[in-house]
């Protein structure tokens, strides 16, 4: 597994390429947890473990800069999906 971890405001960004079955290529998976003031617990607000419907990306980096790009455009302009 290839992991990055970015912030984008209260949120925190935890991307991975994960090897596909087969080893034909990587999945994208992406967990964006908000972050809270005063020492509080961070809370997963969005999880999907299997971006673009299993699309198989040819190298970990572009897998993990697509999981990224989704979690962001969740943040900024689909904050119905996040959880919390």
């Amino acid at each position: 597994m290839h992991f990055s971890m970015t912030s984008e405001g209260n949120y925190r960004i935890f991307a991975a390429a994960v090897c596909a079955q087969h080893g034909d290529g990587f999945v994208a998976v992406v967990v964006v947890n908000r972050l809270h003031g005063n020492g509080g617990e961070p809370r997963e607000a969005y999880r999907d473990e299997m971006l673009a419907g299993g699309h198989r990306w040819p190298s970990p980096e572009a897998a993990r800069l697509y999981a990224v790009a989704k979690a962001r455009e969740v943040i900024r302009m689909e904050q119905h999906r996040l959880a919390c």
